[in-house]
């Protein structure tokens, strides 16, 4: 077994941070992530940071954050509002189903252990982008997810590559920045209360 592969689906015990050290390489930029094992009813994700996103998630079931390295935090989107959860160093966090969320993970370094249920056939997960201004929705992909690791760069890019009129608000007719994170989220500070 190599020391940066995942480890066979019930394998002994072995030592986490190690393996967190092994994969650091893969935990920063343009990865972001690594999966511990794959095929198993579980999906156990280490993310590091830096890593900002403009696209919010609807998981079909629960998600489990435990912040083990530096802070980061979850922007929530509900009912037309933005709200946000702190993840510092140690915390631990469950996320309700179909709760709109972006994980902003702006420290250099940070890493977080994140759990998911592998989903079954039919189980959809939607992928979202909301107005910065107005905070309407302007576009969602869903997405029969069968490996989170491949299949969420496909689902940003179709997004991110699509022309203004996709990434155009309805309602106010802002048009999103697409990847531009920075763009999305200075606008977003600048949204009264």
């Amino acid at each position: 077994m190599h020391a940066h592969s995942p480890p066979p689906p019930y394998s002994k015990p072995f030592n986490f941070l190690r393996w967190i050290e092994a994969n650091a390489h893969a935990l920063k930029p343009p990865v972001g992530n690594r999966q511990l094992w794959k095929n198993t009813d579980l999906i156990v994700t280490v993310v590091g940071g830096p890593n900002q996103r403009t696209d919010f998630h609807d998981d079909p079931h629960e998600e489990y954050f435990f912040q083990m390295k530096g802070n980061a935090y979850l922007l929530i989107w509900e009912n037309a509002s933005y709200s946000r959860v702190d993840l510092r160093e140690g915390d631990t966090y469950l996320l309700p189903p179909h709760l709109r969320h972006s994980p902003q993970r702006p420290e250099p370094g940070s890493v977080c252990l994140v759990i998911e249920r592998a989903r079954s056939h039919g189980a959809i997960d939607g992928f979202e982008w909301y107005c910065a201004r107005c905070a309407q929705r302007v576009h969602r992909i869903d997405v029969q997810l069968k490996d989170i690791v491949a299949d969420l760069p496909r689902a940003y890019e179709a997004f991110y590559a699509s022309p203004d009129t996709v990434r155009r608000c309805g309602h106010c007719g802002a048009v999103h920045p697409g990847r531009d994170t920075a763009a999305w989220l200075g606008e977003l500070a600048q949204r009264p209360g």
